[in-house]
């Protein structure tokens, strides 16, 4: 599959869109570009469209209705029984409210989440999205005809208060999700390892397919600076004074183990992990899941 041209999926370049339905769809265009895009058609009761007859058709099919309007043979196209429900999960706690350049982690997340939305519904998924932060946010459930709710929720979306995705993703249960499908949960993953992992075990074990996108800006792994400094957290307002340099090290340290804990553990839940710095192009997610979206295409 090709790359997009950068300017498409550039997160600076992007975040100077103000509309989210026009940067989803510029971003999934170019990713799409060149690759085969087909929306998969079945016997499900949820009608997708009308093309022309053609020699062979069942004419069961034929739009008889349609016939007698425009003197033409169409026949009629219905959603697949094997669309994948997906519902994107965004973090909104006062962590992702955080950058250290062009783009915030917030920024950042919101985007991806809209171009998961939008290329879902382009491959013929349902899409819907619940924002979070240690409760649920705005809920807009999966459906076939969702996608311009599900991009005016998150533009609604603000990044404030406690986190805490393991509340959050416990409350992903009917009647939100009534049959198994997939969640993408777009977060900073500021939780214990095992309590979320634990939260994912109980999506896996009601049968949902997970992928974790976890977003890091660049200075949340480095720890930047050379003068001492005072730190206040986002969502505790705690303060904490040091000298960057005289603690980078034992810093690098401690976030790499906890991102690879992190990692470990989603992996032992059976998710997908997908590790994302803020200055990266959102090819990389989007492709990423393309190559996962296969293995979801059994009867739901």
């Amino acid at each position: 599959m090709a790359d997009a041209p950068a300017a498409f999926v550039d997160p600076a370049l992007l975040a100077r869109l103000a509309d989210l339905s026009l940067l989803a769809r510029t971003v999934v265009d170019g990713v799409l570009h060149g690759a085969h895009r087909s929306r998969r058609t079945g016997a499900s009761l949820d009608f997708a469209e009308h093309r022309a007859y053609q020699p062979g058709d069942d004419l069961r099919r034929v739009d008889w209705r349609l016939v007698g309007r425009t003197d033409r043979y169409f026949v009629k196209e219905f959603e697949a029984d094997t669309t994948t429900r997906l519902l994107v999960a965004l973090d909104c706690s006062g962590s992702m409210d955080f950058g250290s350049h062009a783009v915030d982690k917030f920024a950042y997340a919101r985007m991806l989440a809209a171009c998961l939305a939008w290329l879902a519904h382009a491959q013929g998924d349902r899409v819907g999205v619940a924002t979070f932060t240690d409760t649920l946010g705005e809920v807009v459930p999966p459906a076939a005809r969702q996608r311009q709710a599900v991009l005016e929720a998150l533009g609604r979306a603000r990044a404030g208060g406690r986190g805490g995705v393991a509340g959050a993703l416990a409350a992903l249960g009917p009647p939100l999700l009534r049959r198994p499908g997939m969640v993408a949960v777009v977060t900073d993953a500021y939780e214990a390892p095992e309590v979320l992992g634990r939260s994912v075990d109980a999506l896996r074990v009601a049968g949902h397919d997970v992928m974790v996108f976890h977003v890091v800006d660049p200075a949340e792994r480095e720890l930047p600076g050379e003068e001492a400094v005072t730190y206040e957290d986002a969502e505790e307002g705690t303060l904490l004074s040091l000298d960057p340099a005289e603690w980078r090290e034992r810093y690098r340290s401690v976030v790499t183990a906890h991102h690879d804990a992190v990692r470990r553990r989603l992996a032992a839940a059976g998710a997908d992990h997908l590790a994302l710095d803020t200055r990266e192009p959102l090819d990389r997610a989007l492709h990423a899941w393309l190559r996962a979206r296969p293995r979801r295409l059994a009867p739901r």
